[in-house]
């Protein structure tokens, strides 16, 4: 398994379909991933749930911005959603992780294991902590790093979350 380099991301925005759709190169394409940029933001508005057989996410509302998109956020958690449609084929996963910039306020972005096969606007945890923190729609907050596995999978992501907000 290895990880891409900006050269081999390039030529895979340039696939059909592309592994990244609806990005900026020359501000998203990074060294060792692509970043995301923030799209949506919910308020989580109950406890889920998660057990052997049974699978019910917490409820959210949609956080309201400003007419210039900012988002005034209290701390703690929320969902995020990316603007982004990632389309990875069957040789390929991904992680997220948090821009620095993001660190640095005390905020960060919980992401799961991109799986290859997968396709869709993908989503995290974005967690605020300290006082707060003012976040602007379109801002890149993430980068996905991706990877490519040893043998392409024979099956695919195939999970309910596959073509999620497309």
């Amino acid at each position: 398994m290895s990880v891409l380099s900006r050269e081999e991301l390039r030529t895979l925005l340039g696939a059909d379909p592309p592994l990244v759709e609806d990005i900026d190169e020359a501000t998203q394409l990074q060294p060792n991933g692509i970043d995301l940029r923030a799209e949506r933001i919910h308020r989580l508005t109950s406890r889920g749930a998660l057990g052997v057989y049974a699978r019910e996410p917490a409820e959210r509302t949609e956080a309201r911005s400003d007419p210039d998109g900012w988002w005034d956020l209290a701390p703690g958690g929320y969902v995020i959603g990316y603007r982004e449609k990632v389309n990875l084929p069957p040789d390929l996963m991904a992680l997220l992780r948090p821009r620095s910039s993001l660190l640095r306020s005390g905020v960060t972005i919980h992401g799961a294991v991109w799986d290859a096969g997968y396709s869709g606007r993908g989503e995290g945890l974005l967690a605020v902590w300290g006082s707060g923190f003012r976040l602007q729609r379109g801002a890149r907050v993430a980068q996905l790093v991706f990877f490519r596995l040893s043998s392409p999978t024979t099956q695919g992501y195939r999970g309910i979350y596959q073509r999620e907000n497309t």
